[in-house]
């Protein structure tokens, strides 16, 4: 329960725990990150006005770090449109102020009994709910791998063409693995300037550099315990590499300003999709940094080389895009089904999904049928 009003969150706790609730109390969303990190919970409740960090801003922090556990937004009845698209964002549902305590307890209730919640896919040992198909025989021993190796300490690197799913098996890494109701913290390397990847992923002191004008937790520290994903590692400058190498060997990170070092306990994961071994022959990748980013190895296959995934995942996006634009899915007809098999899919998973997508968008009111006339050109043209 995250509110900065001492009245309410007396309210809720008392009321929540009379119906047999566990409840923790907390006054802003720094408090709420720290008590997250530290402890496993089946649903955050959050104001959206405090001092410090919106409730909106919380939710996105939770989303990217702990992604199955659901966050009700607690809003006044003039932010509505704002809680509409906090619900865009990921967070469960919103409650409006002055609020009815039953009302509020079915959202609670419904949240925490969710199959899509936290304490459920533990309970059940799911895989996270990104489309992650082993139907083909290229696919099932990727996930023997990652169900072998998930539970040990050992540093991953996941290879594989742009869009085949390797943040997706990363997650399943996690979820299969001891550390899964700690965060997964996902960093794209190169989406992010040089300049500010350092600060980016060990955090800085406050005036560290012009511009820090507060500390600033890093992207290790906001995994501690759990498991970062460093994605385009190849694309990590020298002067990072040797930093990341010294973390990846003592476990410990220095913030920009610090005086001391800060203990870190966290499972690294790395994705890229060019060859690394290369990379060192030209002098800009270190030899001993690919070393330890690499203990294992795991290759996802094109989309093209698992052709028995390709319908499966196509009908499960098709679902997805359903659900999200409130219509039934479509039906992938033979002839739709044997154009989707001949076409090259250089874009992926990714492309496949874009596809139906748009292909959900655009079909008439009332269809049921994925045409082929529903499918860009670039697919007819190949059949």
């Amino acid at each position: 329960m995250v509110d900065d009003e001492p009245n309410i969150r007396r309210i809720l706790q008392v009321a929540f725990e009379k119906v047999g609730y566990s409840v923790a109390t907390v006054e802003n969303a720094i408090q709420a990150l720290d008590f997250l990190g530290r402890e496993d919970v089946s649903c955050v409740f959050t104001d959206v006005t405090m001092p410090g960090p919106s409730g909106y801003e919380l939710l996105r922090e939770i989303k990217q770090r702990w992604p199955a556990t659901p966050v009700i937004i607690m809003t006044a009845f003039g932010t509505i449109p704002q809680a509409v698209q906090a619900i865009r964002d990921g967070a469960f549902e919103y409650v409006t102020k002055p609020f009815d305590l039953d009302s509020v307890k079915r959202v609670v209730e419904a949240a925490v009994s969710n199959p899509k919640s936290a304490r459920h896919k533990r309970a059940a040992g799911h895989l996270p709910d990104e489309p992650f198909l082993a139907v083909s025989p290229a696919m099932r021993q990727v996930m023997d791998l990652v169900k072998q190796v998930a539970d040990s300490r050992a540093t991953v690197m996941i290879g594989g063409e742009s869009g085949v799913g390797k943040e997706v098996v990363s997650k399943a890494i996690h979820s299969l693995s001891s550390r899964a109701k700690k965060p997964f913290v996902a960093v794209s390397c190169a989406a992010i300037p040089e300049s500010l990847l350092e600060a980016e992923l060990f955090g800085h002191e406050k005036g560290a550099f012009t511009g820090a004008h507060a500390a600033k937790v890093g992207r290790f520290e906001a995994a501690d315990g759990g498991t970062l994903m460093l994605d385009e590692v190849g694309e990590i400058p020298a002067t990072v590499q040797v930093k990341l190498l010294r973390v990846l060997q003592e476990r410990e990170i220095e913030r920009l300003g610090a005086t001391r070092p800060t203990r870190v306990d966290v499972r690294v994961i790395s994705a890229t999709h060019r060859d690394l071994h290369s990379a060192v022959q030209a002098g800009t990748f270190r030899l001993d940094l690919l070393y330890r980013l690499q203990v294992i190895e795991i290759h996802v296959p094109a989309l093209r080389e698992r052709l028995e995934d390709i319908v499966p995942l196509a009908e499960l996006f098709l679902k997805k895009q359903a659900a999200d634009n409130g219509r039934s899915p479509l039906h992938i007809t033979s002839e739709t089904e044997r154009i989707l098999l001949a076409y090259n899919w250089p874009g992926n998973v990714r492309e496949l999904e874009n596809t139906m997508e748009r292909a959900t968008v655009l079909a008439p009111a009332g269809s049921d049928d994925l045409s082929p006339a529903l499918l860009p050109g670039q697919l007819k043209r190949a059949a």
